[in-house]
């Protein structure tokens, strides 16, 4: 029988086979902590109780109810003394001469002597009026009783007895001590609920004013952002915004400083004021402090927008709902409306919606284009929803450089006349010399008999930066891009301008980032319509709309990059603008790849089909006959001055002169003639694919 060894000395190498004994060790208790003296436990239960959310609440309640029916009966008070004193015609004078409008308060001036000549007139008839009032009680009390005797005549006459005489007195005074009585029992709880009852009424007047401090409103009030446009918010923002001269003739224009307001009209998603500012205040000085504004109105700064109307010393504001503008407008009626066409002189382009949420159209005709912006803000899209309109008039025709050459534009592959797609030095070359082909359609038009109604025609290059800076140079020492009288991109755009719209050749130009090397001054200012997305800066926006634009209140380097991708500040006659405004901002419907090539195909229906080129052929030689198959293209027959057209813009050097004469040569020598076809003279494809079919044949027999 074995026994178990218990060591009483600490080993120093504790064994660590499995048959080692357990060793327990005692851990004593921690000691306990000091007690929290009852005071401190007393501070913070009160502390708690103090901060919790439901006292908070009981105590908002209770300062706001109060205040409610304090300041309730402040308004009321108001009120009535404003209608028994001349007070509000003081303060509307006040405010008249503060604004510098001294007609307007002679008139309130006439208005208070009338109504203090009414006021002594009535004070003055309460001085006759005791004794006519009792002359007025003594004769109606006689006339009554006098009538009801007569009544109890007729009904003791009608009775026979003479006690019915007085019936209709009795009954009378009965009466009158029946109400007595009924005055006796209601007037004791009358007096009592009555303080309550108007405590009640003021306590709703306040409450409907929101006569609170702002801490004291209710949550879903008090954490609620853009409260509605009021007059008095209105002139509180302006009160507050920094501005001196404003704020002393507020001041002196007391409670009547909404005489500077227009009516506030709903328009769209937001309303709309016109204030007309005191003397000593510029417009400047508002459309400056903008953001300010902004907040004092609980708005964000996009979301008010300052113009300058013709009436002197007045701002227009547009006041957003918050959160408006940064919803989705609905889709373009170029999606939606499969059966939409176009007409380029008398129709405009669905391009958008204005601020007040109206449809916003822009006519195209004879109307140079510039559109700019930041890069990605949506100028590609905008620019091309126009041209997708326009391709719905058959009668237009398209020469189009994309310098960008990601595929924008590759919709148009068989609906433009000629589509260079690709940034490079050698695009620029091709595209500068498609423009100057159109130079050459332009002079062609120019010299025909006056009266002569020409297609539209245009050209359009979007990243035309890219043309400007290019640095590429011809054989003979000439640069393609800069903005110097030999830049051949340059001058070539200027011509076009500058006589371009007389005979329907357009120029539209697409850029982003405008300075004064990609963008020259000339360039800009020569287009009719000049549009422009979110920009850096206020010179960059004078660049791309104008000064006088600026001046009146456009600022598209106040939208907000990637925020407001495709709103648009447009100046141009071609759009509705609000009478005095020199721009007007439009946000643009968005048109993905998708529907675009479905408005495209649309378009290519309405044609008898157009051969693309998508290079400038720059070789001397060339083939008349095969050049007017490749430009009649799979249509069974093209009228023959659509088919001169199609060959100037094809090779303008070799067929930019040529007339129908020229025309009918080449064909009659090809036994390929023209012919009439309801009255127009008509080139047929198959005639023409004949023509080279034989030739080809008899070019074999010949080699054989």
């Amino acid at each position: 029988m074995s026994e178990n060894v218990v060591h009483l000395h600490k080993a120093t190498d504790p064994p660590t086979d499995d048959t080692a004994p357990t060793v327990l060790t005692v851990v004593p208790d921690p000691a306990p902590a000091a007690p929290v003296p009852l005071w401190v436990r007393s501070g913070r239960a009160v502390k708690s109780a103090a901060t919790h959310e439901s006292t908070r609440a009981t105590v908002r309640a209770a300062a706001r109810h109060g205040l409610y029916t304090f300041n309730g009966g402040r308004i009321v008070a108001r009120r009535a003394w404003d209608g028994r004193t001349g007070s509000r015609y003081e303060r509307m004078i006040r405010a008249a001469e503060a604004a510098g409008n001294l007609e307007a308060a002679e008139e309130w001036e006439e208005r208070l002597q009338r109504f203090r000549a009414a006021r002594h007139h009535r004070r003055m008839d309460l001085l006759h009026s005791p004794v006519e009032a009792a002359r007025g009680v003594a004769v109606g009390a006689g006339m009554s009783i006098g009538v009801l005797v007569a009544l109890g005549v007729v009904m003791a006459i009608s009775t026979g007895h003479v006690g019915d005489v007085i019936t209709p007195l009795s009954a009378t005074v009965d009466f009158i001590a029946l109400l007595i009585r009924i005055v006796q029992v209601v007037w004791g709880p009358a007096l009592s609920i009555g303080p309550f009852l108007a405590l009640l009424a003021l306590w709703s007047v306040g409450r409907k004013q929101q006569a609170a401090p702002a801490w004291a409103l209710p949550a879903n009030v008090r954490n609620s952002e853009g409260e509605p446009i009021t007059p008095s918010i209105v002139v509180k923002a302006l009160r507050d915004l920094g501005v001196p001269a404003l704020a002393r003739a507020i001041k002196e224009m007391g409670d009547a400083g909404a005489s500077m307001l227009g009516p506030i009209r709903i328009a769209g998603c937001g309303v709309e004021v016109d204030v007309t500012l005191p003397s000593g205040v510029a417009t400047n000085e508002v459309q400056n402090r903008r953001r300010k504004l902004a907040e004092n109105l609980t708005r964000h700064e996009h979301e008010v927008f300052i113009t300058i109307p013709q009436a002197a010393r007045t701002v227009r504001l547009w006041v957003a709902d918050s959160g408006a503008l940064d919803e989705p407008i609905g889709p373009s009626p170029l999606v939606t409306d499969d059966t939409m066409t176009a007409d380029y002189k008398l129709g405009k382009a669905p391009w958008g919606q204005d601020l007040r949420g109206d449809a916003a159209a822009l006519s195209l005709y004879q109307r140079h284009l510039l559109i700019t912006g930041l890069s990605n803000q949506g100028k590609t899209v905008a620019l091309r929803s126009l041209a997708l309109w326009l391709s719905l008039d058959k009668s237009v025709q398209f020469l189009m450089g994309d310098l960008k050459g990601v595929g924008d534009w590759a919709m148009f592959d068989g609906l433009a006349t000629t589509l260079i797609q690709g940034p490079t030095d050698e695009h620029v070359i091709q595209v500068t010399e498609m423009v100057e082909g159109a130079v050459d359609e332009m002079n062609r038009r120019i010299q025909a008999p006056p009266g002569t109604v020409f297609p539209p025609l245009i050209v359009l290059v979007d990243e035309a930066q890219v043309a400007f800076m290019c640095p590429a140079k011809d054989a003979d020492k000439r640069p393609y891009g800069g903005s110097k009288a030999n830049s051949r991109y340059f001058m070539a755009v200027r011509k076009i301008h500058n006589q371009g719209r007389a005979v329907n050749v357009l120029m539209w130009q697409g850029t982003q980032d405008p300075t004064n090397e990609n963008l020259p001054k000339l360039v800009r200012e020569g287009a009719h319509t000049r549009a422009s997305l979110a920009l850096g800066t206020e010179s960059q926006a004078r660049m791309a709309l104008g000064d006088k634009a600026v001046d009146g209140g456009a600022a598209p380097n106040l939208l907000r990059p990637g925020l407001d991708r495709g709103t648009l500040v447009v100046a141009s006659d071609g759009i509705s603008i609000p009478a005095g405004q020199s721009s007007i901002t439009v946000r643009t419907h968005y048109i993905d790849d998708d529907a675009a090539e479905a408005i495209t195909d649309r378009a290519k229906a309405l044609r008898d089909g157009v051969t693309t080129l998508h290079a400038i052929d720059r070789s001397a030689e060339h083939d008349p006959l095969a050049d007017i198959a490749a430009v009649i293209g799979d249509a069974p027959r093209v009228r023959t001055k659509d088919v001169l057209a199609r060959l100037a813009a094809r090779n303008g050097d070799a067929y930019g002169d040529w007339s129908f004469l020229d025309l009918k040569r080449v064909l009659d020598d090809a036994d390929a003639s023209p012919y009439k076809s309801d009255g127009v003279m008509c080139v047929a494809r198959d005639r023409v694919a004949r023509a080279l079919a034989n030739r080809d044949s008899d070019s074999s027999a010949s080699a054989e």
